[in-house]
């Protein structure tokens, strides 16, 4: 079982590599220093090392990130919007769009990992909202366009890298009154590989930060 990990020594990266490894998997956790997965070659050449490496591919996590920087809309730069877009929904398109052939011929499975702010407005995080809610649809896109070889399904974490010192600040925002944890993100994705008949969807894990985000509404 062959697996290569975007975003691979970030802490959720990093939690769902050496879950993965701990399960038997060998993988490739590729990081900032494997190449710029914004540059279509770069992300290609990456994919294409990982495959040699491993001698195929069976799984493709698509956890890189950037951009995740809080500003008020009318602060928000070109560059706040590359960073955003760059490594989230172009690194995301592109590395899949590599790994299709080798996925293909394993019968593999592409994890998005998303995040809530891809389904919730967050006017603080306008370009982050914009390219998770981008790699969400990828989701979806890539599970038509990849079927019925290759499922593709997606993990929206909430609040589960916490700041140290925000920890009770952001459990009030779930309904569960806790945050959770990068490992909580790597169960998700383990569900996912070995779940046969799930493919297009996104597995919400959030504490029910979403639903909790609606109860002032209902009030």
């Amino acid at each position: 079982m062959r697996a290569l990990v975007t975003g691979g020594t970030g802490r959720v990266g990093t939690a769902i590599s050496e879950r993965l490894r701990a399960d038997g998997w060998s993988v490739v956790a590729a990081g900032r220093a494997d190449g710029d997965l914004a540059d279509a070659e770069a992300a290609h050449a990456l994919v294409e090392r990982a495959a040699d490496e491993l001698g195929g591919l069976d799984l493709l996590v698509n956890a890189a990130s950037d951009g995740f920087v809080p500003k008020p809309v009318d602060e928000v730069t070109e560059s706040d919007w590359d960073a955003a877009l760059g490594a989230t929904a172009k690194g995301s398109f592109f590395v899949t769009q590599a790994s299709a052939k080798h996925l293909r011929e394993a019968g593999g499975v592409v994890v998005m990992i998303e995040d809530v702010a891809a389904y919730q407005p967050w006017p603080s995080f306008a370009p982050h909202s914009a390219a998770k809610a981008a790699q969400a649809m990828l989701t979806r896109v890539f599970a038509r366009a990849l079927a019925p070889e290759v499922r593709v399904c997606g993990v929206a974490p909430g609040p589960v890298a916490v700041e140290p010192g925000q920890e009770e600040r952001r459990a009030g925002e779930t309904l569960l009154g806790r945050v959770g944890s990068p490992d909580d993100v790597a169960d998700a994705v383990l569900y996912l590989v070995g779940a046969s008949f799930v493919t297009g969807s996104s597995l919400v894990v959030d504490g029910g930060r979403m639903l909790q985000s609606m109860r002032p509404q209902e009030a």
